[in-house]
């Protein structure tokens, strides 16, 4: 799961902006396939003279922390990915005058459960069918199994 704070001035944001960018986060997700579900975007409003940065106030700042649990994202592709990310939000943050920041802390996924239930394996029969679904549920042994299980010899039959 992302989930998503968004620390953002008060009166920033309207309803439909928070919507349009929130399905914009979760598409950015759901492309890689992620169940849409995982996605959860939470919008703090932050009242004008509660926000400092160095220690003086900023009331067109906006701060996303991002918590990544799903998935890690490996050394070589972070920049690409923040990157990616500052993209997406851009309209909603630098075409409106704001400064922001992004930051991701990355949890293990076995420390995480959605209505009772471990996130199945990346890229396994499972995940497939909560991706199509939309929704957890519980799932069986064979399911862990990657989609395209390639089974070979091993190393004591040479």
């Amino acid at each position: 799961m992302p989930l998503w704070k968004v620390y953002h001035p008060e009166g920033l944001y309207t309803a439909e902006d928070k919507k349009a960018l929130a399905v914009r986060i979760t598409n950015i997700y759901a492309s890689i396939p992620l169940p849409k579900f995982y996605v959860v975007i939470i919008f703090e409003a932050t009242p004008k003279g509660s926000c400092f940065v160095g220690g003086e106030p900023h009331d067109k700042f906006v701060r996303f922390k991002i918590d990544q649990i799903a998935r890690t994202v490996p050394g070589p592709v972070r920049e690409w990915w923040l990157k990616a990310l500052d993209k997406a939000v851009a309209p909603f943050v630098k075409d409106r005058g704001c400064d922001w920041e992004i930051s991701i802390d990355e949890t293990p996924s076995d420390l995480w459960s959605l209505q009772g239930e471990l996130a199945p394996p990346f890229e396994s029969r499972a995940e497939k069918r909560w991706v199509e679904e939309n929704k957890a549920s519980p799932y069986t042994l064979d399911e862990k199994l990657p989609i395209k299980l390639a089974l070979t010899p091993g190393l004591a039959d040479r």
